[in-house]
């Protein structure tokens, strides 16, 4: 009789063992997945935010490199940047030296005009013709 215990034991796992392990290998492999879900959605909202950062950050530099004196108030328009679109709105103000203006640009990402994925502040100089042409 001790050899047919033997034999019994030795058969390998019992079906509750087997539907435990699959269990718990069920509920990593359901972490594993929601965790790099995560990390794509992550990146995802990264690219969005250093795409929407270069919007603002040209838009600041164009109006650098003209030397165009935008008007006191608001403007807006959209910007393609590596094939998204991004809606931008530029807010010009006084400030207490006359020959600065405030620029406040604010980018948002197609579709979603209440979070700004991207906030650039930038101080415009009016400066002349010849104050650049003299040393």
């Amino acid at each position: 009789m001790d050899s047919r215990r033997e034999k019994r034991g030795s058969r390998g796992f019992t079906l509750l063992e087997v539907i435990v392990a699959l269990a718990i290998l069920a509920i990593a492999l359901a972490a594993v997945s929601r965790a790099t879900l995560s990390l794509v959605d992550a990146a995802g909202q990264v690219r969005t935010r250093l795409l929407g950062g270069f919007v603002a950050q040209n838009r600041l530099a164009l109006h650098e490199a003209m030397r165009d004196w935008p008007a006191v108030g608001t403007a807006s328009g959209t910007q393609a940047e590596a094939g998204r679109s991004f809606e931008w709105r530029e807010a010009v103000t006084k400030t207490p030296n006359r020959r600065f203006e405030r620029i406040d640009i604010r980018v948002y990402a197609s579709g979603d005009p209440q979070y700004a994925v991207a906030h650039v502040v930038g101080y415009l100089a009016h400066v002349s013709a010849a104050s650049v042409a003299s040393p």
